[in-house]
């Protein structure tokens, strides 16, 4: 096992820049999840880890060593990969042991790593079978043993999910989670799902146009953003913001009651224009006001969220309570909050306010 270093590192494809210098230190362990929106790098970063792309500046250090310039097979890494990638006339044993064959291992090794990453997958009774019986979350599980075989230093994992049904990617998730504390190896997994993030993670990297925003415990983002980016990426659903203004210490953010408000945060006098971030949880709909129009009201069970729009334009969620009625689409309402509930933003730059 190793733990992972990323020193100044740059990714270039001729004059277009997509890794701005990623400085990152990933303990031996942990879970590190790499987490943004579509085309912020995250893929691209785990693939110069992996030694599949190549790295235009910087440094990788697994453990001791510096694999910058290493050929992929000699980093001691393992990835698994958003397909399964398994050869289909092989059983589950084959496709398993097949690297370890290719590199020249004893029959009985192989049997032996095999039997024991099958142990850990509970493959035993699939180890006959070609990848055709089988179902996805099976086959992910393959792909999965047969990383676990040539026991690397460190697990790669890229978007592994992505391809199965909403039941399965739980299903999955736990037992990647369960995997984690089986084997206690350091993993780097990538995934545009803050779901995936928030439940898998011991450490949160979150990416924006090839830079890290911020890096963290999963709760620690959640409560204490840097960021808008941060604050409105992490947490399901996102959160909300509201454009706001400030005189004479109060805060003036059109549609939500109290209005205007004071905080805790000690504001920058040169500040005039904010956004107020607030989560779903922490809105109350209060149905005797005029402010915003409910456009669709979203039951799933346990909770419902209502989505709305305010007269200024600004689109919102509100998680409903069991105790309160649910408004029918179209309605009128008003919103109401609690201040010491909401987060400060500057308008230009989109930093916290603390």
């Amino acid at each position: 096992m190793a733990g992972v270093a990323l020193r100044k590192l740059e990714k270039r494809y001729g004059n277009v820049q997509v890794i701005h210098g990623v400085d990152l230190d990933i303990q031996d362990g942990e879970f590190c999840v790499f987490v943004g929106p579509s085309g912020c790098g995250k893929s691209t970063l785990l693939r110069m880890i992996a030694g599949l792309e190549e790295t235009s500046d910087g440094q990788i250090n697994i453990g001791a060593n510096d694999v910058t310039r290493a050929d992929p097979a000699d980093r001691g890494v393992a990835m698994v990969f958003q397909t399964y990638a398994l050869y289909p006339h092989m059983t589950v044993e084959e496709n398993m042991g097949f690297g370890l064959k290719m590199t020249g291992h004893a029959r009985g090794e192989i049997r032996e790593k095999v039997n024991e990453a099958s142990r850990i997958l509970k493959l035993d009774d699939y180890l006959k079978r070609k990848p055709k019986a089988l179902s996805g979350g099976q086959r992910q599980r393959v792909a999965i043993g047969r990383a676990i075989v040539r026991g690397p230093d460190v697990f790669l994992f890229d978007e592994p999910l992505s391809n199965l049904d909403a039941e399965l990617r739980v299903d999955m998730r736990v037992e990647i989670a369960r995997l984690h504390k089986e084997i206690g190896a350091t993993m780097i997994y990538v995934t545009h799902d803050q779901v995936e993030a928030m439940t898998l993670a011991d450490k949160i990297v979150v990416l924006r146009a090839g830079n890290i925003e911020q890096v963290g415990a999963p709760m620690d983002l959640y409560r204490d953003p840097d960021n808008r980016f941060v604050a409105g990426f992490i947490g399901s659903p996102a959160m909300n913001f509201v454009s706001a203004t400030i005189a004479d210490a109060e805060i003036s953010a059109p549609g939500l009651s109290p209005a205007p408000f004071r905080h805790s945060v000690i504001l920058p006098a040169a500040t005039q224009n904010i956004t107020v971030g607030v989560r779903p949880q922490h809105i109350e709909i209060v149905e005797n006001e005029d402010t915003h129009t409910v456009d669709l009201v979203e039951s799933l069970g346990g909770v419902s969220y209502a989505y709305l729009v305010a007269d200024s334009g600004d689109r919102l969620i509100v998680e409903l309570r069991d105790n309160v009625p649910i408004p029918r689409s179209g309605a009128r309402v008003g919103l109401r909050f609690t201040p010491d509930q909401t987060m400060l933003f500057d308008a230009q730059t989109e930093e916290r306010l603390r």
